[in-house]
């Protein structure tokens, strides 16, 4: 368990939540302590779901600018590379992950956001990636996972302007998944979280790694990978008891054991 970045698990949800007062700033530290905290919860039998929340205030309002500031080319050619890897470890956890974004999620933290599979939001949340005020672009996979997930035309005029996006865009243009009043957000994503605490977990392991890496390639590779992914599910106990269980007794009645 790190100092500012925890994993907490319960029936079957683990929640990384980020603590760093006041702003949940995204530090060298915090970094380090995420990619610890995504290697737990992919290692861990006992967590099926994930949720990534910064508490009732605030999701994180950024990467540590103090830190950053008198930072050299040099220092960055070093330190760009686990800046990007604590958001990607985020987006590798071969589960189901559902951001609980609050209040700002800015920066390196609308990067976070973005690593999750879907997004919820408070009514009051506001979203951007305003590096380029800074002088600087997204650096932890804003020019690459927002133009995937909103499109490039939507991508670029959120990152070449550097505006903040309230919750009702946001939802509009397909950052966000859910608007919630914000007293819901972390229930809501603990609830669609925990729908995964008794599924077939090597399942959703394939079907979350065939989207992500079929997005990376062209029409016939990812094809490709799905039809090594379903094939590969065939030599699983959970596919034998859910088949069994479909022929016997109806679809949605199997029990599955992850294996």
């Amino acid at each position: 368990m790190g100092e500012h970045v925890r994993l907490e698990v319960a029936d079957g949800v683990g929640t990384i939540r980020l603590d760093r007062p006041k702003m949940n700033a995204i530090s060298l530290q915090v970094q380090d302590e995420l990619r610890a905290a995504a290697a737990e919860a992919t290692e861990r039998d006992d967590v099926r779901a994930v949720v990534v929340y910064g508490g009732e205030r605030v999701f994180a309002a950024g990467n540590d600018v103090k830190e950053m500031a008198d930072m050299s080319h040099a220092d960055m050619v070093k330190a760009s590379g686990p800046l990007q890897d604590a958001v990607t470890a985020v987006a590798r956890i071969p589960k189901p992950v559902v951001a609980a974004v609050t209040g700002y999620a800015l920066g390196g933290g609308c990067e976070l956001a973005l690593a999750a599979d879907v997004r919820f939001a408070a009514e009051d949340a506001v979203l951007g990636q305003p590096e380029v005020l800074l002088g600087i672009i997204p650096g932890a996979g804003g020019t690459q996972r927002l133009a995937r997930l909103v499109g490039p035309a939507k991508a670029k005029d959120l990152i070449f302007t550097g505006r903040f996006v309230k919750a009702d865009e946001a939802l509009a243009i397909g950052l966000v998944d859910r608007v919630l009043p914000a007293a819901d957000v972390y229930a809501e994503a603990a609830a669609w979280a925990g729908q995964f605490s008794e599924a077939a977990a090597l399942a959703l392991r394939a079907a979350k790694e065939s989207v992500d890496r079929g997005l990376e390639t062209d029409l016939g590779t990812g094809l490709e990978i799905e039809r090594q992914q379903f094939a590969a599910l065939f030599a699983t106990s959970d596919r034998e008891a859910g088949m069994r269980s479909f022929v016997e007794s109806g679809p949605g009645k199997a029990t599955f054991t992850g294996r």
